[in-house]
């Protein structure tokens, strides 16, 4: 049987958070399912996967939750578990930017949906930007996105307030369309962008996930594969698995080319981060993926070993 995978979040407001915390993890155990799930006060963010009708027990548990009978979801599939336990976890955020009073329950963005998508980036007023990390936005991007070149989502903020003044300096006011893997990113982000004065902001309904879900591949303006954070590592249209895997000395993706590189040491190092490991962390990752390479070796799984890849 196939692995049901879904990621999902909600911007809702949670007056006990931490009860929240333990009762999603309750239904999720019952339920079979593994992932990871992120609570915070301003609402619930994660990806969890389980077989056959596993799956819709987690969702009806998730939906029943205060607040998130709407729960945004997109669910694909994959023939190998993609997560290796369930985590539930409590947070200050389910996305960190790190601007207190920052509040999507309050002040967001404009939904637009993904079939309206290539309209919206499409017109000269509009500057699109893609709110993720460079590593994400390095492996495929949309036509004309701009690229705020961030480790992190916390960079996003100071980011954006040099890029406004620079727009007007110019004199320009256009319409600012962002968006980010699932939404959540770029939900957050148009209601900081909007308290800092800009009106007309949008956001992708769904994210890249549910464009590359809806939208027919020659009508497409994605241009790449999509980083998704788990152990497929990338998809493209039709959510199909892509052909990145991952690097467990820092965590990124890395291509064909990559893989074909000197520097490439499976398990330990890639082209990126070769020259910036530690002899302690280079001998760490090497016992780990000895380790690994055992486990395979007797036909077992371990924590350190990526499954194999299947379409998603």
């Amino acid at each position: 049987m196939s692995v049901r995978v879904s990621a999902f979040y909600k911007f809702v407001r949670f007056d006990a958070p931490d009860e929240i915390r333990a009762r999603v993890e309750q239904a999720l155990a019952e339920a079979g399912a593994k992932g990871t799930v992120l609570v915070a006060a301003e609402g619930l963010n994660g990806t969890i996967a389980a077989e056959g009708p596993a799956l819709d027990q987690a969702i009806a548990a998730l939906t029943a939750l205060p607040g998130c009978a709407d729960l945004d979801w997109k669910e694909s599939h994959a023939e190998a578990m993609p997560f290796w336990r369930l985590k539930v976890r409590l947070k200050r955020e389910i996305v960190t930017m790190g601007v207190p009073g920052t509040d999507p329950n309050a002040l967001v963005g404009t939904y637009v949906e993904p079939e309206d998508w290539n309209a919206l980036i499409s017109d000269p007023d509009t500057v699109v930007i893609d709110t993720r990390n460079d590593y994400e936005f390095a492996i495929g991007t949309f036509e004309g996105a701009v690229d705020p070149e961030t480790k992190t989502f916390r960079e996003f903020p100071d980011w954006f307030r040099s890029f406004q003044q620079d727009l007007e300096s110019q004199g320009r006011k256009p319409k600012v369309a962002m968006f980010c893997t699932g939404g959540i990113r770029c939900e957050k982000a148009t209601s900081f962008v909007k308290a800092e004065g800009v009106d007309d902001v949008f956001h992708l309904k769904g994210g890249i996930l549910k464009y590359l879900e809806t939208v027919p591949a020659p009508e497409s303006k994605w241009q790449g594969e999509c980083f998704v954070f788990d152990q497929r590592v990338s998809v493209g249209h039709g959510l199909e698995l892509g052909s990145y895997e991952l690097c467990h000395g820092c965590k990124r993706p890395v291509s064909a080319e990559d893989r074909a590189d000197p520097r490439y040491e499976e398990g330990i190092s890639c082209p990126a981060c070769h020259d910036s490991l530690s002899e302690e962390q280079r001998a760490r990752f090497a016992e780990r993926q000895k380790q690994v390479e055992l486990a395979r070796q007797r036909g077992m799984d371990h924590i350190g070993r990526t499954p194999a890849k299947s379409s998603t």
